[in-house]
């Protein structure tokens, strides 16, 4: 079932992208600019079919996610359908559609779970207290120590337990308190690994061993919450809450990475030993195709509304980075216009290409230097 679900998962993944271009496409249509080709995945073409009204839908090799091809892209573009011959109204559309189609995606599925049950995975999630309840609650394995009775036992992380000691485990202090309750005795464990059920004998420590822990364990609660007609208001109102999260998470991740940058190139061997850490801790905010794919991969096991929480984050994340004023990026393209037109001149065909491809190759050196970190750290 977790293989299925992970193939899910890379497929609304995909979709994330697809549906960022389609919004592009629909604005465009909406705003008179003529929609040359609509592509899933990225080049070199697989197939492709001409339609009625002139547009060329693709599928492409790499699945990676999709594009779209407007006539006449640059802002010095003329004649009747062209992007660059559209009002600066119209081309703000175009420009923040995909934006908004993935902001309200990660509406729509944070709703969705919302009245299905929603996993509770942020401090002060938000929700509508009156018309909220707890539809399920489990205590994870968290954390293993090693050479500890759980490591002998077979526990692993993320294990759901179910049992110990005869008793229904329901909370993570209950796990604290059973353990210390029946130290250096012989337990009954019960609990589930990737959906399947096991019984164990698990010998307890006597001692607590230095804060080791008489089973060598960190239980952790993990809660789902269900609502009825406030539904809509939890998708809404969580979207907006981890938006928030999203720019207070991107502004520590580059504030540790130009501090290790800095601190890296300065004479003091401190402060170098100081700089690789702010830039490991960078790296551990940020992932790029890799980490999302075993990411994606590790919360497959753990069900499909974790996956789908998942994916309403990916895609409030790429709406967030789309709006960031960065060359090449949604924002970046509607931020450069907004400069010339403020500076009253032209921007030509070659001096945006010029920003636009410098800002792309920059984010291609960031995504190497993101995939690098992934591949170290995972494996």
């Amino acid at each position: 079932m977790a293989i299925v679900i992970f193939i899910l998962a890379l497929i609304m993944f995909v979709m994330l992208v697809v549906v960022h271009e389609l919004g592009h496409a629909i604005a465009a249509r909406r705003n008179g600019v003529e929609v040359e080709e609509f592509g899933i995945g990225f080049p070199p073409r697989a197939w492709s079919k001409k339609l009625k009204s002139g547009l060329v839908f693709s599928l492409n090799w790499l699945p990676l996610g999709g594009f779209v091809k407007l006539k006449g892209e640059h802002d010095d573009a003329k004649g009747k359908g062209a992007f660059g011959a559209a009002s600066l109204k119209a081309k703000t559309k175009i420009l923040l559609a995909g934006v908004a189609i993935n902001w309200l995606t990660a509406v729509f599925i944070f709703t969705v779970l919302a009245l299905v049950g929603i996993p509770k995975l942020v401090d002060n999630q938000f929700t509508i207290a009156s018309d909220t309840k707890v539809a399920h609650q489990q205590v994870l394995v968290s954390f293993v120590g090693k050479g500890s009775p759980a490591e002998k036992s077979g526990l692993q992380v993320g294990d759901h337990i179910l049992q110990m000691a005869g008793q229904a485990v329901t909370s993570a202090k209950q796990v604290t308190d059973l353990t210390h309750t029946h130290a250096g005795q012989k337990i009954a464990i019960i609990y589930t690994h990737n959906g399947t059920q096991h019984t164990v004998a698990t010998q307890l420590n006597s001692t607590n061993d230095g804060g080791k822990g008489y089973l060598g364990i960190s239980p952790l609660e993990r809660s789902t919450q269900r609502s009825t007609w406030s539904s809509p208001i939890v998708g809404a109102g969580l979207t907006v809450q981890l938006t928030a999260l999203t720019f207070q998470g991107l502004g520590n991740a580059v504030g540790n990475l130009f501090e290790g940058i800095f601190q890296s190139i300065s004479p003091s061997s401190h402060t170098r030993e100081q700089g690789k850490t702010h830039l490991a801790v960078a790296g551990d905010n940020v992932s790029g195709p890799i980490g999302i794919f075993v990411l994606l991969k590790e919360v497959s096991a753990d069900g499909l509304a974790l996956v789908l929480y998942l994916i309403g984050v990916i895609s409030l994340t790429l709406a967030v980075m789309n709006a960031l004023p960065i060359p090449a990026l949604d924002g970046g393209r509607l931020f450069i216009t907004l400069l010339f037109r403020m500076r009253h001149k032209v921007l030509t065909k070659d001096r945006e290409e010029q920003i636009h491809g410098y800002g792309f190759a920059a984010l291609m050196v960031l995504i190497l230097l993101i995939t690098i970190v992934d591949v170290k750290r995972f494996f």
